[in-house]
């Protein structure tokens, strides 16, 4: 994966810079040893690595403006981290570049139930967000499979889904406003506390942008009140373009599941010998969970089996209780952790219309084969937001290069269905040089336009979402 060579007078600089870095940060701040900056040197896209000039790590909005402020006048790129889960690169820095990271960052500021929100910093992970407010009968919505680790920074930047963001939407759906600092080290807030803030809709642009525009040190997120209840059911069939047709059926026919998960026979095996979820022995299963009082459940589930019982599955098991409830989640959670246990991956992202997807995972199918390499299938079926598992050897002289060539030929396939390149793990570096296949020159100018607004320097996550040919101008200045 190509990156700009880095500006040898910033590597020249280095001890001077990281002076002035230290010269309005406490000590403890500031890291510039390289054996510790290794730390820093990839995201959870790990098979690509670069050591930073340095990394920052403050403990409020004042020494983020303070730290931001240093670099834009030394002309120094910066990288924003959350808690460096991301899996298309978005947090890999280079050479010449400041890390700055907010882990450190992770109070809670407010929470106001009658308006229902809370207010944190934006290290904060996301599941301990639900933690703050669960023993008042409160949740927040979005739920990405790394929420233990993974922080509100990141899930704001990617705009991070989740299992159950088929009723509850995204993160730009649950975002009601920011504190942002920009390059130059102004801090700004954008929506707050309410539901509609007047003005721009500023906070559409910023939720997902990846870290271009600025760095959000604080989010004010909307908490929901606890459903009633909630019961998932697990349907097991005998073919993968069968589970597909019938999610299709079940949003077709207007039911809305707080979630539909789908997993394939090489995922289902990884979980089972990893987690010992109890799943049955099948081509592909679905979770899907519906939640209110208990009548609602009964009859939205009743409605589900008459759908799944039209594709003939080999299994259909309700959760009777908490239990079983458990269980039946239990090997989806695990999921991404099982596969790593057998063998090297690449996790994509691509997002498809429902109703393609029994095509889509024939003809994932097909290239697997031609290409050589396994594709375990674990994604969130509900939305379309595929997560396809390509499996290598990293070892293997090649295998990394031909595995990167099967991700681009998936996503490829994504877009010529109707879906785009990424629901919830961004473009970063993995998916920059395929912007070209879904967004024409015109329509990268203008989103370029946008960064040349807030950041134009270009000094914010600088080598990350265009192309590099096409930013190229742009990032010389």
């Amino acid at each position: 994966m190509q990156m700009p060579p880095p500006n040898p007078a910033i590597l020249a600089r280095k001890a001077q810079i990281v002076a002035r870095l230290r010269a309005v940060l406490p000590d403890d701040r500031v890291i510039d040893d390289a054996a510790e900056t290794r730390v820093y040197e990839c995201d959870a896209l790990s098979a690509y690595r670069c050591q930073p000039l340095a990394v920052v790590l403050p403990r409020n909005t004042g020494e983020v403006a303070a730290a931001l402020r240093i670099c834009h006048k030394e002309g120094v790129p910066v990288v924003p981290r959350g808690a460096g889960t991301s899996l298309a690169g978005g947090s890999m820095p280079s050479e010449d570049a400041v890390v700055l990271g907010l882990a450190r960052m992770n109070a809670v500021l407010e929470v106001d139930y009658p308006n229902r929100f809370i207010r944190v910093e934006a290290g904060r992970t996301n599941l301990s967000v639900t933690d703050a407010v669960e023993a008042d009968g409160f949740f927040y919505a979005p739920d990405p499979s790394s929420q233990l680790a993974c922080a509100i920074s990141g899930n704001i930047a990617m705009n991070s889904g989740g299992a159950h963001c088929l009723k509850y939407g995204v993160t730009t759906n649950n975002l009601l406003g920011v504190t942002l600092v920009t390059m130059a080290g102004e801090v700004l807030e954008i929506g707050g506390g309410y539901l509609d803030a007047p003005g721009l809709d500023l906070l559409g642009v910023i939720c997902g942008s990846e870290g271009q525009l600025g760095v959000v040190t604080e989010a004010t997120l909307r908490i929901l009140a606890r459903p009633e209840g909630a019961r998932p059911v697990l349907i097991a069939f005998d073919s993968s373009e069968v589970a597909g047709a019938c999610v299709a059926d079940i949003i077709r026919a207007g039911v809305l599941p707080v979630a539909i998960e789908f997993m394939d026979r090489p995922c289902i095996r990884a979980t089972e010998d990893f987690a010992h979820a109890g799943y049955p022995d099948c081509e592909a299963l679905l979770i899907v969970e519906v939640e209110g009082a208990e009548a609602e459940i009964d009859e939205q589930l009743g409605l589900i089996r008459q759908i799944a019982a039209r594709h003939a599955p080999v299994e259909f098991r309700e959760a009777a209780t908490e239990d079983e409830a458990r269980r039946i989640w239990l090997g989806r959670k695990s999921a991404f952790g099982a596969m790593g246990q057998i063998n090297d991956y690449m996790c994509l992202d691509g997002t498809i219309p429902v109703s393609a997807l029994p095509e889509v995972l024939r003809r994932i199918g097909e290239m697997s084969a031609k290409a050589g390499l396994d594709v375990a299938n674990v994604f969130h079926a509900g939305d379309g937001n595929m997560h396809p598992l390509i499996l290598y050897d990293a070892n293997l002289p090649g295998d990394l290069a031909r595995c990167e060539a099967l991700g681009a030929d998936i996503l490829k396939l994504c877009v010529e269905v109707g879906g785009c390149l990424t629901g919830e793990h961004g473009v970063g570096i993995e998916k920059r040089d395929l912007m070209a296949v879904q967004f024409a020159p015109p329509d990268l100018e203008a989103q370029m336009r946008v960064k040349d607004v807030f950041d134009p320097r270009w000094l914010l996550n600088p080598a990350k979402v265009f192309p590099l040919a096409v930013s190229a101008a742009r990032r010389a200045g």
